[in-house]
């Protein structure tokens, strides 16, 4: 499917999310070193932990109201209100005001307001593309991602220690501009399930009944132990790559203040920088070719060889200091990240009733924020235990998770021969 062929909405996105990420990603990788050297390992730790407890709780809401109130909906207020937190966060680094805190809790807003973005944005595109095509059109909203995790890093590693003020002013401005091109050139998607009857029976409903519907809706999902297996394998293989902005740029600075690469001394910050934009450029380069791939093999196969490979690269990241093993090892956690990004989010959508997709893929992404919420204790673990055994742990739980998974796809072997007609299992 050509992008030309796209419905109007995705287009829009892409080119808009597309200009968000490259900003975002000039001064995202480089806040975990910011918020660290200002309050402490232990306390940022800590401090990232209780921001990604409220990013759950918006990831379920985000979810409901995706359902509920619509894609574009939740989509342009998301927009608008990451907006906003931004141009606080810009004059909390600015030349009359430095507060690392207040800085902190406009993060922790801009979290939220992704986490009820992501949903809907996810929703939208199980609700225009056929479902043989989905695979293909998320690994190109990805690739569009890694372009910015490419260009992001490099233009920040220039800019970001002497102009955090303005890429910070800047990224809300291009959030308002996303949410004002959604707001006039998309679209609504999100089936009409309710006649006006039902309308106008939730419109009667207390606000808190709205609450426990939405959390007796998610008790269904809850009773999917295919999609349980799902979700906490999810989150233990998350506790890998969501170091990629956690305790790997910790490690890397700590364990070299500087670094010859070819011709050139880099500082450590140089050195993160030029791993991250690694990854964005193999991931820009060969998304779609890996998806396509990925797609000739069995799930099973390809989300089990895709944590153990996890393991093997953030082994390899902690047993040096070699820039050159960074590399390296960069590029097997790359391959592993590929080897599912396609194929994971059809997966949601063919598990996903029509009318609980924004759930589900809300659902979905606990896997993300739950194992970012997790994630920053390993910044305090490496305190106690050290880097080497704070590595060596990770991979544990890549390891895991791949033992999980195949328990999920057993679980649904189970369920298929189950199901199966009678006149199959007599016929011989």
């Amino acid at each position: 499917m050509r992008i030309r062929d796209w419905d109007r909405n995705l287009k829009v996105r892409l080119f808009g999310e597309a200009m968000m990420n490259i900003t975002f990603w000039m001064f995202f990788p480089f806040l975990t070193i910011y918020f660290t050297e200002a309050f402490g390992k232990q306390m940022a730790g800590l401090l990232l932990i209780a921001s990604q407890l409220f990013a759950v709780f918006a990831n379920l809401m985000g979810g409901y109201c995706a359902d509920k109130f619509g894609r574009k909906t939740m989509m342009v207020l998301s927009s608008f209100g990451q907006g906003f937190a931004f141009l606080i966060f810009a004059f909390a680094s600015s030349p009359w005001l430095e507060s690392a805190a207040l800085g902190f809790v406009c993060f922790t807003l801009a979290s939220v307001f992704g986490s009820f973005y992501w949903p809907a944005s996810q929703a939208m595109v199980a609700d225009v593309v056929p479902e043989k095509e989905r695979s293909h059109v998320f690994a190109i909203f990805y690739t569009s991602i890694n372009i910015a995790v490419v260009v992001g890093p490099i233009l920040g590693s220039i800019f970001y220690v002497h102009y955090r003020f303005e890429l910070l002013l800047v990224s809300a401005i291009i959030c308002m501009i996303l949410g004002l091109m959604l707001a006039k050139m998309t679209r609504e998607t999100a089936p009409r399930s309710l006649n006006v009857q039902q309308a106008a029976k939730e419109e009667r409903k207390a606000w808190y009944h709205a609450i426990t519907d939405q959390f007796r809706d998610y008790r269904v999902i809850a009773r999917d132990r295919t999609f349980l297996l799902f979700i906490l394998a999810g989150v233990l293989v998350g506790q890998t790559f969501m170091q990629l902005d956690l305790l790997i740029p910790v490690y890397i600075k700590d364990s070299m203040e500087s670094a010859s690469l070819l011709s050139f001394t880099l500082t450590g910050e140089q050195i993160f920088g030029v791993i991250l934009s690694e990854n964005g450029l193999l991931v820009a380069l060969l998304t779609v070719v890996v998806t396509k791939w990925m797609t000739k093999y069995r799930e099973r196969n390809v989300f089990v060889l895709s944590s153990l490979i996890y393991a093997v690269s953030i082994f390899l990241f902690g047993q040096t200091a070699s820039v050159y093993v960074f590399i390296i090892s960069m590029a097997v956690f790359t391959f592993a990240e590929l080897m599912t990004v396609g194929i994971q989010q059809n997966f949601i959508s063919k598990l996903a009733p029509e009318h609980m997709r924004g759930q589900y893929f809300a659902a979905a992404s606990l896997r993300f924020t739950l194992a970012k919420t997790v994630a920053p204790l390993s910044i305090t673990f490496s305190l106690w235990a050290g880097y080497e055994a704070t590595f060596m742990g990770l991979a544990f739980l890549a390891c895991l998770s791949a033992v999980l998974y195949f328990a999920m796809f057993q679980q649904i072997d189970k369920k298929s021969t189950m199901n199966q007609p009678i006149a199959v299992n007599t016929k011989a």
